[in-house]
C-alpha cells in the first residue's frame, strides 16, 4: 500500500525529498516554528501564480490627511505626521501600524488624473477609461483574472467583498469580455459597521444562493440543472455568440462552485479568535481576511470596498465634503488595522511576495478646506499606494507643491498606475482583447509610461 502511495507523488519530488520534508516538519513543530518555513517554502514555489487585492477606497480619501502630509502649512490640517520603518518617509499619525510596513509599500504621491465625478473616477480607475462611445470596457478585475486566473478553477476567479456598485455600475463590470468574468459578490452595496459583533458580519458576509433550500435534495437540484443545460444547449446552437457563450460558462462556474468543498473559503471556519480580532471587528477588516482566504486558495484578483464605517449613528465615508478630520480619523482607525493585519498574515504564509496590494480611491481631496470643515473632490494631486508582490518597496514616488495643489514631479495618471499593477503581476500591458464592437483594444491605454522604478 505504501508503495502505492509512493506512485502517486508528484514526480517533481522523490522519495528522499518527502522524507526530508517530513523531518523538517517535525523538527520544526517541536520548536514551533513551522509556520515561517511553510511561508518560505511558498514564497519560493515557482508554480506559485501572482494575485492582487485591491483596498478600494470609497469616495476618494484624504492624500493630506494620510500618506502625503503637509505639516507647517495652513493646508496641513490638525494630524500629526509619524516616522516610518523607512527613514525620511512619514505618513499620517493615524496610520502607526501601516508605518512599520513601508519597507514593502512605494508611496505614489503624485496621482493627477482627470475627472473628479464620483461616477466617472471610478469608472476611470477601474478601466483605464472614461464611460464613452458603444465599447464596453472591462474592470480591472476582470481584465487581470482573465489573464491570471484558470477557467477551469472550482472557485471563482474575481470575487468583489463590499462593493459599491451602484456609485458607478458599469465600472464594476465585465465589459466585452463578458459575464464569465464576472466578479462573485460578497456583501455588495452594505454599510460597514465599525463595531458590529463578528456573528453579525459573518450574516453579512455570506455569498447568497450557494446553499441549496432545505426543501430541495441535491438529487433534485441535479435533474433541474439537466433539464436546464439540454434547453440552453438547443437554444445555443443556432446562436453561437459571446452573450450566449459566456453566460453559459458563467453558469458552469456557478454550478461548479455550489457543487464543490471549495466553497468552504468563503466563510472563516479555522480562522483563530485573535487572528480575527487582529483584522478588527468591522466588516472592512473581516472582508481583508476573506481577501487572504481566498488568494491562499489560489484566487487571482479580490477587491474589498471601505466606506460608510457607522460611529454614533452617523456614517463616515472617504466623501468628507464636512468634518473632515472626525472622519478621516475613525476611517484610518479601521484601515490601518485591517491593511496592517492583512500584510502581516501574508507574510507569515508566505503569500505576500506573491500578492500584490494596490490602495487607491477615484480621487483625493482639495488641500484647502471648505467653509463647513471638509475637503471636497480633487484629482490633480493626490496618492495610492502599492504594497507586497512584485514591488520595490521602501520608497515614495512624485511629489507635491508644498501647498499639496499640483504635482511638482513625476505625475501618475491612471493609465500609468493600471500598468504598473499589470508589469507588478507579471503581464504584458499591451497584451489585447477583442472589444463588443471588433476592435483589439489594450490591458492597458498605449500612452501609458508604467513606474518600472517600482516593479521587481
Amino acid at each position: 500500500m505504501i508503495d502505492s502511495l509512493w506512485k502517486n507523488v508528484d514526480r517533481t519530488f522523490s522519495r528522499r525529498d518527502c522524507l526530508a520534508g517530513m523531518a523538517t516538519f517535525l523538527a520544526a513543530g517541536s520548536s514551533r516554528s513551522w509556520m515561517p518555513l511553510m511561508a518560505a517554502e511558498t514564497a519560493a514555489n515557482p508554480l506559485r501564480k501572482r494575485s492582487c487585492i485591491l483596498l478600494w477606497m470609497n469616495g476618494g480619501p484624504s492624500q493630506i490627511d494620510t500618506f502625503d502630509m503637509k505639516p507647517g502649512h495652513a493646508n496641513g490640517g490638525e494630524f500629526k505626521e509619524i516616522e516610518t520603518a523607512v527613514p525620511g518617509i512619514r505618513i499620517s499619525e493615524h496610520l502607526p501600524k501601516l508605518a512599520a510596513w513601508t519597507k514593502r509599500m512605494a508611496i505614489i504621491r503624485s496621482m493627477s488624473t482627470r475627472e473628479g465625478d464620483h461616477s466617472r473616477a471610478t469608472h476611470l480607475l477601474h478601466t483605464g477609461y472614461v464611460p464613452q462611445g458603444p465599447i464596453q470596457y472591462p474592470t480591472l478585475g476582470s481584465l487581470l483574472s482573465k489573464e491570471l486566473g484558470d477557467v477551469k478553477s472550482e472557485l471563482p476567479n474575481f470575487v468583489s467583498i463590499l462593493s459599491q456598485r451602484f456609485v458607478s455600475p458599469t465600472a464594476y463590470g465585465p465589459g466585452f469580455l463578458g459575464s464569465q468574468y464576472s466578479p462573485m459578490l460578497v456583501g455588495s452595496n452594505v454599510f460597514n459597521p465599525n463595531a458590529a459583533g463578528l456573528a453579525d458580519i459573518d450574516r453579512t458576509m455570506q455569498v447568497e444562493n450557494l446553499r441549496l433550500p432545505q426543501q430541495v435534495t441535491a438529487a433534485q437540484r441535479d435533474r433541474r440543472l439537466g433539464l436546464l443545460q439540454e434547453v440552453e444547449r438547443g437554444f445555443q446552437i443556432d446562436r453561437p455568440e459571446l452573450p450566449i457563450m459566456s453566460h453559459a460558462a458563467a453558469y458552469d462556474q456557478a454550478v461548479r462552485l455550489m457543487k464543490s468543498d471549495a466553497v468552504g473559503a468563503f466563510g472563516f471556519s479555522g480562522e483563530s479568535e485573535s487572528l480575527r480580532e487582529r483584522y478588527g471587528k468591522t466588516t472592512f477588516g473581516q472582508g481583508c481576511l476573506l481577501a487572504r482566504r481566498l488568494v491562499e486558495r489560489g484566487v487571482p484578483f479580490v477587491d474589498v470596498t471601505l466606506s460608510n464605517v457607522q460611529t454614533d449613528e452617523r456614517f463616515n465615508t472617504w466623501d468628507s465634503h464636512q468634518d473632515n478630520f472626525r472622519v478621516v480619523k475613525t476611517l484610518s482607525s479601521v484601515l490601518d488595522t485591517a491593511w496592517s493585519a492583512l500584510l502581516e498574515d501574508l507574510e507569515s504564509r508566505g503569500l505576500l511576495d506573491s500578492t500584490l496590494v494596490v490602495w487607491m480611491g477615484e480621487f483625493g481631496r482639495t488641500p484647502n478646506m471648505n467653509s463647513i470643515g471638509g475637503r471636497d473632490h480633487f484629482p490633480l494631486a493626490w496618492s495610492s499606494v502599492l504594497s507586497g508582490g512584485g514591488i520595490r518597496g521602501g520608497q515614495v514616488i512624485g511629489k507635491t507643491r508644498e501647498d499639496g495643489m499640483a504635482v511638482e514631479d513625476r505625475p501618475v495618471s491612471e493609465t500609468d498606475l493600471l500598468g504598473t499593477i499589470c508589469l507588478a503581476l507579471g503581464l504584458d500591458p499591451s497584451s489585447q482583447n477583442m472589444s463588443n464592437v471588433g476592435r483589439p483594444i489594450r490591458l492597458v491605454d498605449p500612452k501609458a509610461n508604467p513606474i518600472k522604478e517600482v516593479v521587481l
